[in-house]
């Protein structure tokens, strides 16, 4: 059963979190709780920052369109993400909305975009990535927000990573048709020591040769396919998390 209190509303702040602190919130969030939420002074709003774990905080009003929150008690200690990169070829608009969302809600702790060789997309708004981040946390009950990392050259990233880091690779013409059973096995050898993850999700078009020949060559990966059917780029971000984390993640 879960043992989030779904039914007090969720806010991410960027302050300490301490017993009897005072939390100044800006115009937005102030609006939010006394215009669309209809709090009243005292009403219980929980809090988290990312790092003093979850609070419960109370509505301490300061005129109309203002608000404070006063921290009452801390209701869980805070937890975090895998060392998990989630890499991807950047997408448009609402489908990258809606990949960064699922990403977070499914533990990723690095969202990396990666510039590939057929990707579309090239320019990335990392603000809105970020703010999309914490309104999927706050809607779902997570503490630990993930890392949001500026764009960076698929080569590059791949020379950059860590040769102990295991690497999850989704290719679609890849051998290997049971994600699931192959992660396992190298778990169960070793692979995942230190714990250390990556999952790397390609463009639309796929990933060229010479890029599936700088993964090859990582020590520690693992290319799969995701199934017998074509997964659009930000449903193969679920369905690859899905399988890190029934393999090793919070979910066993």
């Amino acid at each position: 059963m879960a043992h989030y209190d779904f039914n007090a509303p969720r806010l991410f702040v960027d302050a300490p979190l301490a017993e009897g602190a005072r939390i100044a919130l800006d115009r937005a969030q102030a609006n939010y709780l006394l215009n669309v939420l209809r709090l009243k002074a005292e009403d219980a709003v929980l809090v988290f920052n990312g790092r003093d774990g979850e609070w419960r905080a109370a509505v301490a009003v300061e005129g109309r369109k203002a608000a404070d929150l006063v921290c009452v008690a801390r209701t869980r200690e805070q937890t975090y993400p895998l060392d998990l990169v989630y890499a991807f070829a950047p997408l448009k608009h609402a489908r990258l909305d809606y990949m960064v969302q699922k990403a977070v809600e499914m533990g990723a702790g690095v969202l990396q975009p990666v510039l590939t060789r057929r990707t579309q997309a090239t320019r990335v708004n990392l603000e809105r990535m970020r703010s999309n981040a914490v309104e999927a946390a706050e809607q779902c009950g997570i503490l630990g927000l993930p890392e949001v990392r500026e764009e960076v050259d698929f080569p590059k990233f791949i020379k950059d990573l860590e040769q102990d880091r295991l690497i999850l690779f989704c290719d679609e013409n890849a051998p290997i048709a049971n994600p699931v059973e192959a992660l396992r096995k190298a778990v169960n050898e070793g692979w995942n020591q230190p714990a250390k993850f990556a999952v790397i999700v390609g463009p639309e078009g796929g990933f060229v040769d010479q890029e599936r020949a700088l993964v090859a060559a990582h020590e520690r990966c693992i290319r799969v396919s995701l199934g017998p059917r074509i997964l659009r780029a930000d449903t193969a971000a679920v369905a690859a998390l899905a399988v890190v984390q029934s393999v090793l993640g919070d979910w066993v």
